[in-house]
């Protein structure tokens, strides 16, 4: 790769295109289940729970469940599109049709994690749809929604850069998502409030950055969250520029993308 991007980015331009299309095109399944996965979830948790629990004093839970899962289907979905993205072009064969072309470290980078928020955000839009008819969902600070929603994404589209360039087959690429995304985006208090937990979970649950994602987010609709909603961005803003300056790193090097 170039170590600067072309007049006009135009690699990024064009590697975007392809990686949004590739998506889009099997939309049913890179879409149309997340969302309805997410309905799953929505529809048991509150046949059981939203009578008997409420959070933050007045807000039902199915209400309170709501942004957790726009969320959580977002993350997971940005991972899973730059991952499954490089891996499947490493293993094809064809990701030398990425590198040969002059297209920079930086161009790469920000065309897989673009696409990737792209995809969190129809994703996260279509639960919020399919939920509307549930719920009266307030959006008191849209802006704060929006921010969170666009540095989760682009923190898991890292994360799937990093993983689909770590990875040389699907069984490491599952490990991954499964023992570290999966529990990390479930025990981020995607289905409940940290403060009912005991105070010993509570702290482990401070040293989650996925926590802090999820937190911020839902602020955004209610006004309140379970701690400081600039600490949360403080926190996912530090994650994401950590996590793309280590991506960065691992381009410039060619770390298992040069032969």
């Amino acid at each position: 790769m170039r170590e600067h991007g072309a007049s006009g980015w135009v690699g990024f331009r064009t590697l975007l295109y392809k990686e949004i299309w590739r998506f889009w095109k099997v939309s049913f399944q890179t879409v149309g289940a997340p969302v309805l996965n997410a309905l799953l979830f929505l529809l048991i948790f509150s046949h059981v729970l939203d009578r008997h629990v409420t959070v933050y004093g007045d807000i039902a839970y199915t209400t309170f469940l709501v942004p957790g899962l726009v969320m959580m289907s977002l993350l997971q979905n940005a991972f899973a599109n730059s991952s499954s993205s490089l891996i499947q072009s490493k293993i094809t064969g064809n990701i030398i049709f990425v590198l040969l072309p002059p297209i920079s470290h930086r161009e790469f980078y920000a065309a897989y994690v673009v696409a990737s928020v792209v995809r969190g955000l129809f994703v996260g839009l279509g639960v919020w749809l399919v939920s509307l008819p549930f719920i009266d969902l307030p959006m008191v600070r849209p802006l704060w929604v929006l921010v969170f929603a666009v540095l989760g994404g682009a923190i898991l589209g890292s994360m799937g850069v990093i993983a689909g360039i770590w990875a040389e087959k699907f069984d490491q690429l599952s490990a991954f998502q499964n023992f570290l995304i999966m529990p990390l985006t479930m025990l981020s208090g995607v289905f409940y409030s940290i403060h009912s937990l005991p105070p010993l979970w509570q702290d482990v649950s401070h040293v989650n950055p996925f926590f802090f994602m999820i937190d911020g987010f839902r602020y955004g609709f209610f006004g309140q969250s379970d701690v400081s909603p600039w600490l949360s961005l403080g926190v996912v803003s530090v994650c994401f520029m950590l996590l793309a300056a280590v991506t960065l790193a691992m381009l410039v090097r060619g770390y298992k993308l040069r032969g």
